[in-house]
């Protein structure tokens, strides 16, 4: 099958416009997430890595859903060299919650009913940059960026594209904010992944993108290695107690990518900082022969983005790779998994070559995808 190659990408959060600036930022541990009073979200404080309120203009034709998206594809494809136009590249959106919010502004109808249909951004931003395929859409709860750059993989290891733009994004709503508020999962402080002291999740803005191509642009290039999707039919929003089926997920990435587990020099994982995920996902690793590889989490800087997660979190550990570097867990002082992980706590060197990115969601879903730095 071709190899698939990442050339080109972008990360937009409140922490910074370019993936350069989030990578900066991110070693000096900067994170995103404040305490926000804000009552047309919600009628208590919340903790949350949220834009300014100027950050984006009054667009009656494109919602802030989609200037985040439009803002992060133009960043990544500028250097790419991609033909936008070719019928051989073809564009992926992913996003949980889209244009959701427009519900809270706008009165309902058919019109309505359209404009917040995820479809409907997707063919907007298609036709915004001139690509000639249908764009895809995947929409699977908190697993949908690892999904599109799984999805972008297959479609190139199968010879239909040369080229896949993979773009996530999500907004923070009172719809959104109210639900995780009505499962008592939002944090009382910035989240701490895998911390005794745990207590719930952050949410966050942000935007990511990456270029997938058959070709490689660099001497050295990250390759998507492998991939993989699972569900573990547990409950609509808790996840498996046993971790078996994130579990699954690993090993059948691990051997798409003709890897063993101690080949795995990171672990990027989903860390949510709610008890059940956090736990869950400990036990997956375990299950897995992971559990001495070193783990981050980078929910204590961004929140948890949703659609843009996997993506956002991806790209950080793609440029970990490129620099050997592991960026630590941010909020975790003290191991809270009853199945210990090797959790990362400050900014660590070494020479790393392959790393492994993990998410689960709401509805059982879960994935994992593989990446490995490769001399072209």
């Amino acid at each position: 099958m071709a190899a698939v190659y990442i050339i080109a990408d972008n990360v937009f959060s409140p922490i910074g416009k370019t993936t350069a600036q989030n990578l900066e930022l991110l070693k000096a541990g900067v994170s995103g997430i404040k305490k926000h009073h804000n009552a047309k979200l919600s009628d208590d404080s919340f903790y949350a890595s949220l834009f300014v309120a100027d950050a984006f203009e009054v667009n009656t034709e494109y919602t802030k859903f989609e200037q985040l998206l439009i803002a992060s594809i133009s960043n990544a494809i500028l250097d790419s060299e991609i033909d936008i136009s070719d019928k051989n590249t073809i564009l992926i959106i992913s996003s949980t919650k889209g244009n959701i919010g427009l519900l809270e502004t706008e009165a309902y109808s058919s019109d309505l009913q359209k404009r917040i249909a995820l479809n409907t951004s997707s063919k907007l931003i298609a036709e915004y940059f001139g690509f000639v395929n249908e764009p895809i859409v995947i929409s699977n709860a908190c697993i949908s960026g690892i999904m599109g750059i799984i999805t972008g993989m297959r479609l190139i290891q199968s010879g239909q594209f040369e080229n896949v733009i993979v773009a996530g994004a999500d907004v923070v709503t009172k719809f959104i904010l109210s639900g995780f508020q009505s499962f008592q999962a939002i944090g009382t402080t910035p989240c701490k992944p895998f911390d005794i002291n745990r207590n719930g999740i952050s949410l966050g803005e942000g935007a990511a993108t990456v270029v997938l191509s058959s070709k490689s642009k660099n001497k050295i290039d990250i390759q998507v290695l492998g991939g993989a999707v699972s569900n573990d039919a547990n409950h609509i929003s808790a996840p498996s107690r046993t971790g078996a089926e994130l579990s699954w997920a690993i090993e059948c990435t691990l051997k798409q990518a003709n890897l063993l587990s101690g080949d795995i020099d990171f672990i990027s994982a989903h860390g949510t900082a709610t008890i059940y995920n956090d736990e869950m996902e400990a036990k997956a690793i375990n299950l897995s022969n992971l559990q001495h590889t070193p783990v981050n989490s980078l929910k204590g800087y961004y929140g948890h983005t949703l659609g843009a997660a996997g993506l956002i979190e991806s790209i950080i550990s793609i440029h970990s790779l490129k620099e050997n570097r592991i960026i630590p867990t941010l909020g975790f002082e003290e191991i809270g998994v009853s199945t210990p992980v090797n959790v990362c706590m400050e900014l660590v060197h070494g020479n790393y070559n392959n790393c492994l990115k993990t998410a689960s969601g709401f509805g059982g879903c879960n994935a994992a995808v593989a990446f490995g730095k490769r001399k072209v």
